[in-house]
């Protein structure tokens, strides 16, 4: 893949969410969540060169908002599943066909602009269907991760990962298994363990491959999509990233709104107004 290939940044910016509903207009600290995800999108394309940016909507108020904080806006079916075939309607919709399209999902604020821009640059350096993020955790994050998840097991993704970075499995549950723990414990800082970071870069043919192609059979008992692609024998490379410092991979809840405030509050805000 050529390094000059085409890019378009799609921000998927549903007004229907059930635990949130029109979470993209609420605001943190002072500004709206896709406004937040927007300006972390443009920088992105900043660094990336050749690359475009598209708020992908099913609802007017959020397009008009959009519109409002300068970002380009496309309307999709409000009868699609998922942020990757939202992703897709948006990239078959732009007026210059682009090679990669990369999915920025409208409720992450909090990505560095430098990982989003790095899944570009993999894709155009290597020939993976798929480039996605990841971090090792060290054992109090791995802790962390196992509490947690005895509360809402559902929440957070580890992976598996070949001596060259390609995936070879992602699960809600803690993967790997480890005998001896504590000796591994004794002998390292970090676990063998690599967290998701859930921000995709496709090529547009595997993405339009995924947008036609049914649900997988552990896809649908997982629900994480990148499933449909390993039981096809696609590739996904992962990057491997700083774990993150604003530790939210979304905001689906008013509790996670106050968690992101307090976060800014105590961090600093990564774009401030």
């Amino acid at each position: 893949m050529s390094s000059c290939s085409s890019a378009l940044i799609v921000v998927p910016a549903r007004h229907g969410s059930t635990r949130l509903p029109g979470k993209p207009l609420l605001t943190i600290a002072g500004r709206t969540l896709l406004e937040r995800v927007h300006a972390v999108a443009r920088a992105a394309a900043e660094r990336a060169g050749n690359c475009a940016v598209v708020v992908a909507t099913d609802d007017a108020r959020i397009a008009a908002h959009a519109q409002a904080i300068g970002a380009a806006v496309t309307m999709t079916d409000s009868a699609l599943d998922s942020g990757s075939s939202r992703a897709y309607a948006a990239a078959a919709a732009w007026p210059d066909r682009p090679d990669l399209v990369i999915n920025l999902q409208g409720d992450a604020p909090f990505v560095p602009p430098a990982v989003v821009a790095g899944l570009i640059a993999t894709l155009r350096g290597g020939e993976a269907d798929v480039a996605t993020p990841v971090y090792r955790l060290d054992w109090q994050r791995l802790d962390r991760l196992r509490a947690h998840k005895q509360t809402a097991p559902f929440s957070g993704t580890t992976c598996i990962r070949d001596a060259q970075g390609r995936a070879l499995w992602f699960s809600k549950t803690i993967l790997p298994a480890m005998r001896d723990e504590a000796k591994l414990r004794a002998s390292e800082p970090l676990s063998p363990v690599w967290q998701h970071l859930g921000l995709y870069g496709y090529r547009l043919a595997a993405l339009e491959w995924f947008a036609q192609a049914p649900q997988s059979p552990t896809e649908r008992l997982e629900g994480l999509e990148q499933l449909r692609f390993l039981e096809a024998g696609r590739t996904i490379a992962t990057i491997a990233v700083d774990p993150p410092l604003h530790a939210m991979s979304g905001i689906d809840t008013p509790a996670d709104l106050a968690l992101a405030e307090a976060a800014i509050a105590r961090l600093g805000d990564p774009y401030p107004l």
